[in-house]
């Protein structure tokens, strides 16, 4: 996998090359990439696929100690990377996590011709519902982060409805799972920077609340897609930003839960497919 060095750290990506459009595909909380998996091998005849894999503990590569981690911080780290690969007419799509939208309005808006925000966090959901809300309490106790994360360890626990049971419909196979957390079960920097992110929660949560305004004013093509059965993203926040983006086509997506990419990834890749060709 190519890495790429900014000015946080290294960071991990997949990139399928290729001359057709581009489009980039944010994860979520302590996963990476491979969340994409099945709408990259959907999309990647005819677009060129960067998966970065963001500091969000599922990361491989510690961050510099003095690395801002905030949502905003993430946020930018990912801007730096469009422009330290000279992506330019992006199609940016994220899914479970909110902090792409940081970007419209900002220096790195230009180069983002197309948003797609699937079953994400937004306005005040953050941490989204559900078992993640306590995190920030847990971060502040010492070894809190730890004993969140004793769980993962075992694949039994790991669809229990306080740990990622409630993500995805379907299981995501234990392969991709050992993927996703042995970063930070095996690596006490990779914790340190989860524990930094999760402690800004509340500074990401009213950033993420000011920056819906700036939505208003993204006058280029939007896809909002939202699993009609989520259980950590409201349904009504699908439909809010869809009204907040002067071009957004909404669409539920049907026998899903938060991870589209997981529970339905050929009705999300038509949905990008479509979005591409407006």
């Amino acid at each position: 996998m190519p890495a790429v060095e900014l000015s946080a750290g290294t960071i991990d990506y997949e990139d399928t090359g290729g001359g057709g459009p581009a489009i980039v595909l944010v994860h979520g909380l302590i996963m990476d990439s491979s969340l994409w998996r099945h709408v990259i091998a959907d999309l990647r005849t005819d677009f060129r696929c960067v998966a970065p894999t963001l500091p969000l503990g599922g990361h491989r590569h510690a961050m510099r100690s003095d690395a801002d981690l905030s949502m905003r911080g993430i946020a930018e780290i990912l801007g730096e990377l469009l422009e330290r690969l000279e992506l330019e007419r992006v199609t940016l799509a994220t899914n479970d996590w909110g902090g792409p939208q940081l970007l419209i309005g900002g220096a790195h808006d230009p180069r983002i011709a197309r948003l797609a925000l699937c079953s994400c966090e937004a306005f005040d959901n953050v941490p989204p519902k559900g078992a993640a809300r306590m995190l920030p309490y847990l971060a502040r106790v010492p070894g809190g982060i730890d004993a969140a994360l004793m769980p993962f360890r075992f694949d039994r626990l790991r669809r229990l409805p306080m740990t990622y049971g409630q993500l995805s419909k379907r299981p995501v196979p234990r392969e991709v799972m050992d993927r996703w957390f042995s970063p930070a079960l095996e690596r006490r920097e990779i914790r340190r920077d989860l524990r930094k992110y999760v402690l800004s929660a509340a500074q990401g949560r009213r950033e993420l609340l000011a920056a819906a305004e700036a939505l208003r004013d993204f006058d280029r093509p939007a896809l909002v897609a939202w699993a009609s059965e989520d259980r950590l993203m409201p349904r009504a926040h699908g439909a809010r930003l869809a009204e907040l983006l002067p071009r957004a086509r909404l669409v539920e997506i049907e026998d899903s839960y938060t991870l589209i990419p997981e529970d339905q990834p050929a009705l999300l890749a038509a949905s990008l497919r479509e979005l591409l060709a407006r």
